[in-house]
């Protein structure tokens, strides 16, 4: 194909396992965590297996979009729709935690109500439980969860909110680099980012330690710990990817992959980055602070 065609002709790739395999190593981990938290040996095994294959999934598709990349297939058309698709599957993010961040303001503000006896739902206290109280943090009615101390917003909580807004200052101050051609201002932003949010994971885990070890606070301490586990623990989840997604993009750099007008990937993963910085303020305010 000439330069011209490849120009103008829109990339089609070859057909590809990532798919299958991502939507199998993602529904294997899934099983193996339902297994685990209702005590079944098997369950972690099943968990191991379902990371390993979505690890192997992740360098293998990394392998060959960047294999694409390099060897100029992409137009401007398909950088196009390459925007247009992270847009939309952060969008699909958004709503993703909104929809976590629904259920927790309906549990807050009108379900507790309404079974404290509040509104027109006031007749049905006696009927359900009549010594409910409706006060937040709640572990259900007649203490069902345990007695637990609810996780404070200092602490912790605050210096993973120092690492995250630091490091989104630090994959700005990358970009800023790239932008300019300094490959050192490049690699040293990129490590540094990749590090605080690694340090966030090791602060979370430490945190979960904590709390289930000395708070009582787990899956099983009510509404309050599922609500908490399910943010706090898909969050945690989105950084470890984030990082990993970095380290992609630090190896990337270190190889000179990219120039000022060529580097979407990093862009990508930037967003991505940002939208999790967000996400974790969010948190820190809603489930942490009040």
């Amino acid at each position: 194909m000439s330069t011209t065609e490849q120009q103008t002709a829109y990339f089609i790739p070859e057909p590809s396992p990532w798919p299958i395999i991502g939507m199998v190593s993602l529904l294997t981990t899934l099983i193996g965590a339902v297994l685990a938290m209702n005590s079944v040996a098997v369950g972690k095994f099943i968990v191991i297996a379902g990371l390993l294959l979505f690890a192997y999934l992740l360098f293998g598709w990394f392998r060959d979009v960047i294999s694409e990349n390099l060897a100029d297939s992409y137009n401007q058309q398909v950088d196009r729709s390459f925007r247009m698709g992270m847009f939309w599957f952060i969008a699909s993010e958004v709503f993703f935690f909104l929809a976590f961040f629904g259920a927790l303001f309906y549990i807050r503000n009108v379900a507790l109500p309404w079974l404290g006896g509040e509104g027109y739902l006031s007749a049905t206290r006696e009927i359900l439980y009549s010594q409910f109280d409706p006060a937040w943090p709640s572990q259900g009615p007649g203490a069902l969860g345990g007695d637990f101390t609810p996780m404070g917003a200092w602490g912790i909580p605050a210096i993973n909110t120092l690492l995250l807004l630091s490091s989104g200052a630090t994959i700005t101050w990358a970009h800023w680099g790239l932008k300019q051609d300094n490959q050192k201002t490049l690699i040293r932003g990129l490590t540094a980012t990749i590090a605080l949010g690694l340090l966030f994971v090791c602060f979370q885990a430490y945190e979960y330690f904590h709390a289930y070890a000395e708070l009582n606070l787990t899956l099983q301490t009510g509404v309050y710990g599922s609500t908490f586990y399910m943010l706090t623990g898909f969050h945690g989840f989105h950084v470890t990817m984030g990082a990993i997604m970095l380290m992609a993009i630090l190896g990337r750099s270190l190889k000179g992959h990219f120039s000022t007008h060529n580097h979407f990937a990093f862009e990508a993963v930037a967003w991505y980055w940002h939208f999790v910085d967000v996400v974790w303020l969010g948190l820190f305010i809603f489930v942490y602070w009040f």
